[in-house]
């Protein structure tokens, strides 16, 4: 089952960081949220990627040409004109980048991807957002419903803290909780290969007419995720992501090959986080 990931969009809301890269590349933890991303589902078993690309695809390209080197150790023979790689770490992954076009709206670039995609169950998601979501389960949910298409419903996070009052004394602070009622599109999402049906062109949103026609239709389930669930649209969004990463436990990371809680002082009160692939 391929997984579809939308990373083709500007990124303006967070223009700090997006006038030299696309969103997907936005770093946390020294690597992109757009490989954070593909590790979760890679945790699943999901390891073959469809990237829907448009504004500065070439960085993300170049990222991809370039992982397998960087990932790991060379042997240069400058004598011989051979540069031998020494593996360190094996991912499993097979990644398709494909452009879609600098301005096609998110249902447009699924539908550029059909040759792709084929007459097969896909997964779907947007390149700028992390939870703590159970892909399988999400998966094993959409086959028991039978219906052409699945959504995640998540909690938004609150926007601001919470103070918690015992009669006249402020008890205690809460830092901005998940919401504690309402559900939004958490965007973690499987599709039926009858939702290309549903989009007549670059000019569709995926949010618009295709959801909502297999909701009009009963075809539309809802997998409901209490856990952890951050978008990144924002610079103080981008440094809540990054705190989390600090803290050794990132609720989004399901691989046990990812070590979070290796540290080392670099003598200026910053903590740099070890991982591993």
């Amino acid at each position: 089952m391929k997984v579809v990931i939308l990373a083709g969009g500007l990124g303006t809301r967070l223009a700090e960081e997006t006038t030299v890269r696309p969103k997907p590349m936005v770093e946390i933890g020294g690597r992109p949220i757009l490989h954070h991303l593909m590790q979760l589902y890679a945790s699943a078993g999901f390891d073959e990627f469809v990237i829907a690309l448009g504004y500065k695809q070439e960085v993300i390209k170049d990222y991809f040409r370039s992982l397998y080197t960087t990932a790991n150790d060379l042997t240069v023979d400058f004598s011989r004109g051979t540069i031998e790689h020494r593996e360190r770490t094996k991912l499993n992954w097979k990644v398709h980048l494909v452009d879609t076009g600098l301005s096609t709206m998110t249902g447009g670039r699924i539908k550029r991807l059909a040759h792709l995609i084929g007459d097969e169950t896909f997964l779907c998601t947007y390149g700028d957002g992390l939870a703590s979501i159970d892909i399988a389960k999400t998966v094993a949910f959409h086959r028991e419903h039978r219906r052409a298409g699945t959504i995640t419903a998540v909690r938004p996070p609150a926007r601001f803290g919470t103070l918690e009052i015992e009669g006249s004394r402020a008890a205690r602070f809460v830092e901005k909780p998940q919401a504690g009622e309402g559900w939004i599109n958490g965007g973690f999402f499987v599709f039926e290969p009858e939702i290309l049906n549903r989009i007549s062109g670059d000019d569709v949103m995926l949010e618009h007419d295709p959801l909502m026609s297999l909701a009009a239709d009963g075809q539309l389930s809802v997998y409901k995720h209490e856990g952890f669930w951050q978008p990144m649209d924002t610079l103080r969004e981008k440094n809540l992501l990054e705190e989390l990463w600090k803290s050794g436990s990132p609720p989004w990371v399901r691989l046990p090959s990812v070590e979070v809680g290796s540290y080392a002082d670099t003598g200026a009160g910053r903590r740099v986080v070890t991982t591993q692939l």
